[in-house]
């Protein structure tokens, strides 16, 4: 249960909204006194959940004679709300897109931390769709996160994008097909350097992992030229 209350908040349902919703679920059709008692919830919270509840198309109600019986329509039902949800959003990305390059700030830094916020980076690279050029790699991310690192590999391919990687001399090499490998003799560091497009991602793979992103072409084009120099004479 924990789980299934923990997936429900994630959707955007309150924790009233939850215990109402889960009550009907077991119960049926029920009145609302029933499904305060039996939700833990007042009075009050209990029809302003069932209101809500009934406004996404997940609750709904009979009259038997001058009383309400409210009952859930059904686990399927949210899986709809869900596409239609993501219907809604559809509409509203072109015009959030637009005003985000509006507001852009040319040379913007931003520092992203944890797992999720390193995935966002890789996220970020995809939908670019340009080659990346990798230094100071230590195999990092294919150990950290193997699942996503897989599917990023296969996203690359299916983009027909390449990443070209310069790592320390001796350093195992992740079987990554999208990827060209050559070595140079450098120190090991837990800082990786990533350069696409107009970006800089600096990934610090420590316990808490956190990125630097840099959007500067200028600052990109440097970073390209030392990266392409240090490729030059690495090993193949």
């Amino acid at each position: 249960m924990p789980e299934i209350e923990k997936t429900l908040s994630k959707i955007g349902m309150t924790k009233n909204e939850i215990k109402v919703y889960l009550t009907l679920n077991k119960e049926g059709s029920s009145r609302a006194g029933t499904i305060a008692r039996l939700a833990h919830t007042d009075r009050s919270a209990t029809y302003d959940s069932l209101r809500r509840l009934i406004e996404k198309g997940l609750a709904s109600f009979v009259m038997v004679g001058n009383v309400k019986w409210f009952q859930c329509t059904g686990p399927r039902r949210l899986r709809e709300y869900l596409k239609e949800q993501e219907e809604e959003l559809e509409k509203i990305i072109p015009e959030l897109h637009r005003l985000h390059k509006i507001g852009k700030m040319e040379g913007q830094v931003r520092i992203f931390k944890g797992i999720k916020g390193v995935k966002s980076i890789f996220m970020d690279i995809l939908r670019k769709g340009q080659d990346c050029y990798v230094f100071g790699s230590e195999g990092q991310f294919s150990q950290r996160l193997p699942s996503f690192a897989e599917r990023y590999d296969r996203q690359m391919l299916e983009n027909k994008t390449k990443t070209f990687m310069l790592v320390r001399k001796g350093t195992k090499k992740p079987n990554k097909r999208a990827a060209v490998y050559r070595e140079i003799d450098v120190a090991e560091s837990p800082a990786v350097t990533n350069i696409y497009g107009s970006a800089i991602a600096i990934i610090i793979w420590s316990e808490q992992p956190e990125a630097i992103l840099i959007e500067n072409p200028a600052a990109a084009q440097a970073y390209k030229s030392y990266f392409d120099f240090m490729w030059q004479r690495a090993k193949k």
